[in-house]
């Protein structure tokens, strides 16, 4: 027997917060150490801040420190402007990341039925509009001079 039942599909609020695939510019509000024996990570959690229609939403990814993982943490230091002398000494202060702004792309992927959040990419926060996707509006206007 199918029964319908009416807002059933509104009841898993985690995919209805989700922030979909793109890139963003997000503000570090927090950053967590965790050791594990095969791969340590960080958990990053960001403030999205642009584009407007996504702003105040939260996005928390991992970034690996194992040694095949390490240039995609130090990429996310060096354009997030993590002080360059401290990376030199090979020391992160996790109270020294929050508050750290830059671009981040996404992705979503499904593994085992567990949607799972990617860092993709990064770049600095000055590349904002260069890489943000222009709005249609502007560029009909543009196209149309």
């Amino acid at each position: 027997m199918r029964r319908r039942i009416q807002g059933l599909h509104n009841a898993d609020r985690s995919a209805a917060d989700e922030v979909p695939d793109g890139l963003y510019l997000v503000r570090v509000t927090r950053a967590q150490y965790r050791w594990h024996a095969q791969k340590p990570f960080y958990i990053l959690c960001f403030a999205v801040i642009e584009p407007k229609e996504s702003a105040g939403h939260s996005i928390s990814g991992r970034l690996y420190c194992t040694p095949k993982a390490l240039w995609k943490l130090s990429w996310f230091l060096r354009d997030f402007g993590y002080d360059t002398e401290s990376l030199g000494r090979d020391e992160i202060d996790e109270k020294n990341l929050a508050g750290l702004q830059g671009v981040v792309k996404i992705s979503h992927a499904v593994i085992n039925g567990t949607t799972l959040l990617n860092l993709d990419g990064f770049a600095p926060t000055g590349q904002w509009e260069e890489v943000s996707i222009t709005p249609p509006s502007k560029a009909s206007s543009e196209v149309a001079r």
